[in-house]
């Protein structure tokens, strides 16, 4: 016999709210990142994850087999703002209690959306080399988090996130894109400062945090089942939009940021705030 979802209480769980603990604040400002466990539940994961899915190979475009792909096109699918493109997409993606863990985490009064962005890593999908998200943001300050979360549990065979702890406090590699280059560079840079990397596989319902300029990186899928994981991408509300320093920019300043002006706050209806005090 079939349950049936209350999905009133779904809707309440994505807003209530997750309390972070000092420790786990301390050790964000820190290493850059933060895995928190429990933090949605496994009915939540199971419902949007059904939703997030069928948009994802609904919306992907990039169908060439495996072997003809650059490096960052084996890395996953990436689909992105699927909450312009469905409503119960975008109830996941403005969850309150998603958005005041990184208000929290910052130590900022709010958050506003950047974009979202959905990655699955197929089956036999190669590495993600290492990387800093803010080389490709035209933002001035570095309060910008990532929210990753798989929607099932992610064992080591499946390719979870890994992080560089520490490594937003360095300007090493902030010229980098994402590719092979980076990959090698970036590797044999953080060895060389002896940064310890966090590589660990999540459970259901534990989700990362990791900070605009924490260099990570991620394994390949390696298992028979794709690794389905949804991001948001969360910035001050207060934040500052700079002149881009690279075409990647550029894009990003037209696409997710509606060309405002530079030197003004994000503020068309791309980029909401998500929560506040």
């Amino acid at each position: 016999m079939e349950t049936t979802i209350d999905k009133t209480t779904l809707l309440n769980e994505l807003d209530a709210y997750y309390i972070v603990s000092p420790e786990a604040i301390a050790f964000y400002r820190q290493n850059g990142y933060v895995k928190l466990k429990h933090v949605l539940s496994p009915e939540v994961l199971a419902y949007y994850g059904d939703i997030l899915t069928d948009l994802v190979f609904r919306l992907n475009t990039l169908i060439k087999p495996m072997e003809e792909r650059t490096t960052y096109e084996r890395a996953f699918l990436q689909i992105m703002n699927l909450w312009r493109e469905d409503e119960q997409a975008k109830e996941f993606v403005f969850s309150k209690r998603l958005a005041k863990i990184a208000t929290d985490l910052m130590g900022v009064e709010g958050v506003r959306l950047y974009h979202d962005q959905a990655l699955y890593k197929e089956p036999s999908g190669g590495i993600t080399p290492w990387h800093a998200d803010q080389f490709y943001w035209p933002l001035a300050s570095p309060n910008t988090v990532t929210v990753w979360t798989p929607l099932q549990d992610t064992p080591m065979e499946m390719g979870p996130l890994a992080f560089a702890e520490g490594s937003q406090h360095v300007e090493i590699g902030r010229d980098i894109e994402i590719s092979d280059d980076s990959e090698k560079i970036l590797s044999d840079t953080l060895q060389e400062q002896n940064f310890n990397v966090h590589d660990t596989p999540f459970e259901l319902g534990e989700v990362s945090y990791h900070a605009g300029w924490t260099f990570h990186r991620a394994g390949p899928n390696v298992s028979d089942r794709p690794r389905k994981v949804m991001t948001m991408i969360y910035m001050d509300k207060d934040q500052i939009v700079m002149q881009p320093r690279n075409e990647y920019q550029v894009a990003d300043h037209a696409t997710w940021l509606n060309s405002v002006p530079i030197g003004s706050k994000p503020q068309s209806e791309l980029n909401p705030i998500l929560f506040s005090y």
